[in-house]
């Protein structure tokens, strides 16, 4: 078995990137969040279609840059040394911080709708350098601890987000946001030099570019497959993230508490799928339980589906203690935990993969296609979400829909399995 995951935080290559990725997780969502409580409790209190709009918007806004400039990112990565990259991308999200934090101040949407752009155009540049610099400092046998710590502390920066955005006002929001944004780059001064395997010269048009990365990607057989994985885990992701308000608030009657302990649940489930999965597999990036974890993300999905569907409301806007003492909730509960928990076993080994797999001088390139593969599989599958709940699908039912989708993953991940084994 491999060593403790845990050990890899408290040594300089690898520390520093956990806390420079954690943070920007975190004033990711927070920002996001600020913005749309802003929006429905304050701005848009008496019309919530126009907040339900804002929070759409906001969603297309922060994933444009994936489109526009991931092969740029992936180009950057590849042709300058990457701890120096990663100090220039954290000064900049200092900007955007206080530009956010003026947005949240002055409570004017265009300001923070800029600022997640810019958020955006953050996580886009640093996507591809997060990962690709882990093989220059881990050996092969940390590969997998480190992406499962990467894996599960990005999941609990988005919780921490979320709830910070819900605990304060939005411009007190703003303003951590910012003291987090100045003690990333703190962090990131630590990280040590990883300088480039080849020289990259950079595209201009970022449409051809675009299509060099994904040809370069696709000449990796295992991590084109492995890119596809991840990319409908985001998919289905984004589907069950988007639908678990709505799923709480509506069809299980639950207040605002049980949407947080919903959040909570999911996000230590795939925090703690990310650790486990490595324990089983020793450290060895391995795809030897991508196919059971993709069946069981499927099966967890199909069962919230019918649990759901079968959920009779005893209180409107019940509590914690309330809601769990229904009958069938802890069958809810389960299926989240156990979707969750399948999650992070399913899409770690898959990254893991995919940085083993990748030629060293094109790594972040790589994952730069990873990242645009994401957004390509994502949005629409999203926008298949949205036609089918306002042609009369109940969300259960999309969620029901995901699962089975998903089983079909199960299948293809298993031509994978005998491929990436290390």
């Amino acid at each position: 078995m491999s060593a403790p995951d845990l050990s890899l935080l408290g040594k300089r290559r690898f520390g520093p990137l956990f806390v420079v990725q954690f943070l920007g997780a975190f004033n990711d969502t927070a920002l996001k969040y600020a913005m749309l409580f802003l929006a429905s409790y304050t701005l848009y209190a008496d019309a919530p279609a126009r907040a339900a709009m804002l929070a759409t918007i906001a969603t297309g806004i922060f994933i444009l840059p994936y489109f526009l400039f991931s092969a740029l990112g992936g180009e950057l990565a590849d042709g300058i040394d990457k701890a120096r990259l990663i100090r220039w991308v954290k000064l900049a999200e200092i900007g955007f911080m206080l530009l956010g934090l003026a947005g949240l101040w002055l409570q004017s949407i265009p300001l923070l709708l800029g600022a997640l752009f810019c958020m955006g155009c953050h996580s886009t540049i640093f996507g591809p350098v997060k990962y690709s610099i882990m093989p220059q400092h881990l050996a092969p046998d940390e590969l997998l601890g480190g992406t499962g710590l990467i894996e599960g502390g990005t999941f609990l920066a988005i919780l921490g987000g979320q709830l910070l955005a819900g605990l304060v006002t939005p411009w007190q929001a703003g303003l951590a946001c910012t003291l987090l944004a100045v003690l990333g780059l703190l962090a990131s001064l630590a990280v040590p030099p990883a300088p480039p395997v080849a020289r990259v010269p950079v595209t201009r048009n970022p449409f051809v570019s675009t299509w060099q990365v994904l040809r370069t990607a696709h000449d990796t057989r295992e991590g084109w497959i492995a890119i596809l994985g991840i990319s409908w885990f985001f998919a289905a992701g984004a589907v069950v993230s988007s639908e678990l308000l709505p799923l709480v608030s509506g069809t299980l009657g639950g207040s605002e508490r049980v949407v947080t302990f919903f959040l909570i649940i999911f996000s230590v489930a795939i925090a703690a799928g990310s650790m486990l999965v490595n324990r089983l597999l020793g450290g060895h990036a391995s795809a030897r339980f991508v196919p059971i974890s993709a069946l069981a993300m499927g099966g967890f999905l199909i069962d919230l589906w019918l649990a759901s569907s079968g959920f009779v409301v005893l209180h409107r806007h019940a509590g914690i203690a309330e809601f769990m003492a229904s009958p069938g909730s802890w069958r809810i509960l389960v299926d989240l935990a156990g979707l969750a928990m399948a999650g992070g076993m399913f899409v770690v080994p898959l990254y893991a993969i995919l940085l083993a797999k990748s030629p060293p001088a094109a790594r972040s390139r790589v994952i730069a296609a990873n990242n645009i593969m994401n957004s390509v599989v994502m949005v629409p599958v999203v926008l298949i979400a949205t036609v089918l709940l306002g042609k009369g699908f109940s969300v259960a039912e999309v969620i029901g829909m995901t699962g089975a989708a998903t089983l079909p993953v199960a299948l293809m991940s298993l031509w994978l399995k005998p491929r990436a084994a290390s």
